[in-house]
């Protein structure tokens, strides 16, 4: 992920300064453990401020308005308690080439700041901290102990310090070619290395596109480059030192990232503040995406290892109770032949009431012929009652395994990032086993209640034009079956196989023909476990036959008057 280095903050905070001074505190709203948002108002628009300290995404931007879900952070309590209603009067760097910015607000414009937020942008020591006048600490994002640091604690109620020093050289826009080239030179080297070790204030991304501006390969050592190549690359190292100056800067997506500095372009983009929003929302979106499919794969693996030693156990009971009538049918032959035993026996050799075969009973020689058989005929019962306590528990474990490899094949289908709404149904699913109780998660903050579920389905269109919707998730196919579909549309589902639920919508009077029942049908089968499969059994019916068993976990359905095709998943082409 690229970082925010101090070039693109000090073009964010430009743009910011241009459109947002003055600008009247309206609200704070903390988004998740390292961003917040800040309402600001001017007379021509509304929009929220963003300052993350994220370690790895750390950035200050205006941002997307919040969810409607509570906000149940105390840091933005506090910040909204100070700065409600006051003027963001200032968006000043601390000292020249730092990463340190602070946001001045007053009572009005004009008059001089009663609080300051400093946003602290250096990697994995962001930060955001809130001060009075007189730059004592009322809160910080990230609460730093002597313990943790002797160099630089942050705690509430001491003086905020500033970070160390910058002790490397700063560019400067004076400093001739020949004093500049010597520098670089003095020691071979790479020359990208070179810059970084020999200048404060630059970082890796910026230098890769400079030297790909000028034409030179990043690991290209100094000594071997000529005057042109040196005369090519100060030139734009000027022109960076320029756009510092003159505060023009031009935002744009690059080949792996972002620029505002206008060189290795791939889209220009309108503003900076519209370029770190996505750029940032969406690098955050993939990482969480990628940790939390990972912890839901995780989890559930774990939960169906256990749950299915568990069955087979149970199983193992029930074949061990399916030899109960075998010990009543020993005792019964015992009984018959008590003629037969003969005291200190161990074991008895009887024919058989059906077959005249020779059955061997072990006996106990201890005990008469009627006490063994006695003995058998308590067998017979403690297995008849083991069989009668184990089929329920086996039954509840297999309807159990049944749902959660209904949510595994759900995270299957979501495989991949691509846009916010692939996280979106990935929370889904982790709302509901937390509402399952398989999960805990002490950072989890639930949604409010009356948050509607996403409708976020696949979407497709059949070969005549008919919508046909999919469930990503349980949740999303309870949504789908029980509240979406109406009285005309059609509901498939993979034959006995976890997977999604899907609508094929139809208007009153029209008649979906084979080729899109067959269409839906190879979807059905796409989207279930059996993908992999060349062919798959794929039921459907209309809506009104498909019913939720009374307290049947989330996406659990049955149905009736179902008709059958086969569904081919090869011939789906994924969107």
């Amino acid at each position: 992920m690229q970082p925010v280095d101090f070039t693109t903050l000090t073009a964010t905070c430009s743009e910011l300064r241009a459109n947002w001074l003055p600008s009247r505190t309206e609200q704070v709203y903390q988004r998740d453990r390292y961003t917040i948002a800040i309402a600001l108002r001017t007379l021509k628009q509304r929009d929220w401020l963003q300052i993350s300290w994220h370690p790895q995404a750390a950035h200050i931007c205006i941002g997307d308005p919040p969810p409607r879900s509570p906000d149940t952070f105390t840091f933005s309590q506090q910040l909204i308690h100070q700065l409600g209603g006051l003027a963001l009067v200032g968006i000043e760097a601390i000292a020249p080439w730092e990463r340190v910015i602070d946001l001045q607000f007053a009572r009005r414009p004009g008059e001089s700041a009663l609080y300051h937020v400093y946003a602290e942008i250096m990697g994995k020591y962001s930060n955001v901290i809130l001060t009075d006048a007189n730059n004592i600490i009322i809160t910080a994002a990230h609460q730093v102990s002597q313990q943790q640091s002797s160099v630089r604690p942050i705690q509430t109620g001491q003086p905020y310090e500033t970070p160390p020093k910058l002790t490397g050289t700063v560019p400067s826009l004076s400093e001739s070619q020949e004093r500049w080239q010597e520098r670089v030179s003095l020691v071979p080297g790479a020359i990208k290395r070179q810059l970084l070790k020999s200048y404060s204030g630059l970082s890796a991304a910026l230098l890769e596109l400079m030297l790909l501006e000028a034409n030179i390969a990043p690991e290209t050592s100094t000594d071997t480059l000529n005057p042109d190549d040196w005369r090519r690359l100060f030139e734009r190292w000027q022109e960076w030192l320029q756009a510092l100056d003159s505060k023009k800067f031009q935002p744009a997506w690059t080949k792996d990232g972002y620029t505002v500095m206008g060189w290795g372009v791939v889209e220009k983009v309108k503003d900076i503040q519209e370029l770190l929003n996505r750029y940032y929302s969406n690098e955050i979106d993939q990482q969480l995406f990628s940790q939390l499919r990972h912890q839901l794969s995780q989890k559930l693996n774990n939960i169906l290892v256990k749950l299915r030693n568990k069955a087979q156990t149970f199983k193992t009971r029930l074949q061990q109770s399916d030899q109960a009538d075998e010990y009543r049918q020993k005792a019964d032959l015992l009984m018959a032949h008590l003629q037969n035993w003969q005291p200190g026996m161990k074991e008895i050799i009887l024919a058989d009431f059906d077959t005249n075969l020779p059955v061997a009973i072990a006996l106990q020689p201890d005990k008469n012929a009627v006490q063994n058989a006695q003995s058998l005929y308590k067998q017979h019962q403690k297995l008849k009652r083991a069989r009668a306590a184990v089929e329920p528990l086996l039954l509840e474990v297999q309807t159990e395994i049944e749902y959660l490899e209904q949510v595994e094949a759900a995270i299957g289908q979501i495989d991949t990032y691509e846009t916010s709404e692939d996280l979106r149904a990935l929370e889904e699913i982790r709302e509901e086993l937390i509402g399952q109780k398989y999960l805990e998660d002490p950072e989890y903050r639930s949604r409010s209640a009356n948050e509607p579920p996403s409708t976020n389905f696949h979407h497709y269109l059949t070969p005549s034009g008919f919508e046909v919707l999919i469930g990503r998730n349980n949740r999303q196919n309870d949504q789908l079956t029980f509240r979406v579909a109406g009285d005309y549309d059609l509901w498939f589902h993979a034959q006995e196989i976890p997977g999604s639920h899907l609508l094929l919508r139809l208007e009153p009077g029209a008649v979906a023909e084979e080729a899109d029942l067959q269409f839906v049908a190879n979807l059905a089968a796409y989207y279930s476990r059996a993908r992999q499969s060349e062919q798959v059994p794929v039921v459907y019916t209309q809506p009104k036959h498909v019913y939720k068993p009374k307290g049947a976990k989330p996406g659990i359905a049955i149905y009736k008057q179902e008709s059958i095709l086969w569904g081919k998943p090869q011939i789906v082409i994924s969107h």
